[in-house]
């Protein structure tokens, strides 16, 4: 009797930990919800409804092939070691999580297991490499991705992936299991109307991607008019697709081509998967980044106590249209597209000096692909205090923003159809427009619509001089 311990591994394809199985007798798969052991980085509000349905999707899964999704609750430890003896396991199997307070929570249960004599096996699977690989010629982590980017292509791809387990040997008695329901996890509008959570739902989406956006992906992952990304990170935070999937998935695409050979789109779309590699390589060399700067002289920045600005910019209302239909979008599907995240983040931490941090936590509760190796990345790029970061004097100007990636005005439209009235010329600066234009199209700045939350070249210069105080 095996037990596969499953956590952010929501899937069949590609399972170390279930595949190690094979051979060894009956196979129980089960999910212990165990929040208080992830601390301040619990998953949070939106996280937590894709969770959830992502299990039911699972159970349904495991079910169609003779076996089910046992649900418990934590302590991990404790959890685990009374299936055991419940079911008369003798090992348990699981695939370890990258980021170091999960690593150490694993180490943790791993020593309480084979205490009490029961088997350990672990495995990576949920990024393409170890987090602490490569390393520099000194031996250190990398601090820029170019340079970590050829280290990995020296390396060579990621192995290939496991297919899923021929069968899932069932005991002749299950042991007892919570009901969903009884989890606790969260509800939030909009996923399910804009999201499938699950295995079959991360594969619909890899294959819709590689149909009608690889070839274009260079340039369409820029522009959130369009649906030029491949919206797979909420399933690849969940495990519901594996890194090396996407990658040999991606590689094959190429190689079946006429022309063989990485195409842009191909690489840009590699290079992306290199970057959730970086997030995670810096995670493990740096733990205290979600909540610390990597450049310690950040945290003597002067940053404004402005509860009024950080509430207008959650909400979508600073005026700034690209920026408040980015977390319009937020609000309602649980995910903003990439672009428009670093302006919405850039007007936040430099136009209205509010802390990063703050902007973190908050994508953290809304988001669904929210990732704490990828959010601590984002957020000090933006920033300018962490490893190859834009520096801090890189504004991003929302209204030329808006212009370049969304031109014609379309992306706004959708999420502030209060604007939808506007011409492509005023759409990101309604402010400028003239009064009959504003009439014609029915926008009443200060009404129905903000006037822009801060004067921006007051605020870049606010913001500039901040930073030379800081330096000084």
């Amino acid at each position: 009797m095996n037990i596969v311990w499953l956590r952010r591994d929501l899937r069949l394809d590609d399972q170390p930990a279930l595949a190690a199985t094979a051979g060894r007798g009956t196979v129980v798969p089960v999910f212990v919800h165990a929040p208080e052991e992830e601390g301040e980085w619990a998953p949070g509000a939106a996280a937590q409804d894709w969770l959830g349905r992502s299990l039911a999707a699972l159970a349904d899964e495991l079910t169609k092939r003779g076996s089910r999704l046992i649900l418990r609750r934590g302590p991990s430890a404790k959890s685990l070691i009374e299936l055991a003896r419940e079911s008369g396991a003798g090992a348990v199997f699981w695939n370890r999580l990258p980021e170091p307070a999960a690593a150490a929570r694993d180490a943790a249960v791993e020593a309480e297991l084979r205490a009490v004599g029961i088997e350990v096996q672990t495995f990576q699977a949920a990024l393409l490499h170890e987090p602490d690989e490569p390393r520099t010629g000194q031996g250190g982590p990398y601090r820029v991705f170019t340079p970590y980017w050829r280290a990995l292509e020296r390396m060579g791809g990621p192995d290939e992936p496991l297919a899923e387990p021929a069968a899932l040997p069932a005991p002749k008695r299950w042991p007892r299991s919570l009901k969903l329901g009884e989890l606790g996890l969260k509800k939030r509008d909009g996923v399910d109307e804009h999201w499938q959570p699950g295995e079959a739902g991360a594969r619909s989406r890899l294959a819709a991607f590689l149909e009608d956006a690889l070839a274009d992906y260079a340039e369409g992952r820029e522009r959130p008019d369009r649906d030029g990304t491949s919206r797979l990170s909420p399933h690849l935070h969940w495990g519901e697709i594996s890194a090396r999937r996407l990658w040999h998935e991606v590689r094959r695409r190429e190689d079946l081509s006429p022309r063989p050979g990485l195409t842009q789109g191909a690489e840009a779309y590699l290079r992306q998967l290199a970057w959730r590699e970086f997030a995670h390589h810096l995670l493990a060399a740096y733990p205290a980044t979600p909540t610390e700067p990597l450049r310690a002289q950040f945290a003597r920045l002067e940053w404004q106590d402005d509860p009024g600005a950080l509430a207008a910019w959650r909400a979508g209302r600073t005026g700034f249209p690209l920026v408040d239909a980015g977390m319009r979008q937020l609000a309602a599907t649980g995910w903003m597209h990439n672009r428009v995240r670093m302006v919405a983040a850039s007007l936040l931490v430099k136009d209205l000096l509010v802390p990063w941090t703050e902007g973190a936590r908050w994508f953290w509760e809304t988001l669904v692909d929210a990732d704490l190796a990828n959010n601590t990345l984002g957020w000090q790029w933006v920033a300018g205090c962490g490893a190859d970061a834009a520096p801090f004097f890189r504004i991003f100007n929302p209204v030329l923003q808006g212009r370049k990636f969304d031109p014609a005005g379309d992306y706004v439209r959708r999420w502030l159809p209060e604007l939808a009235g506007l011409t492509a010329r005023w759409i990101h600066a309604p402010w400028e427009a003239p009064a009959a234009e504003l009439t014609r199209a029915g926008v009443r700045l200060g009404e129905n619509y903000p006037k822009p939350l801060v004067d921006r070249r007051a605020a870049q210069r606010r913001a500039l001089a901040a930073y030379q105080r800081m330096k000084e």
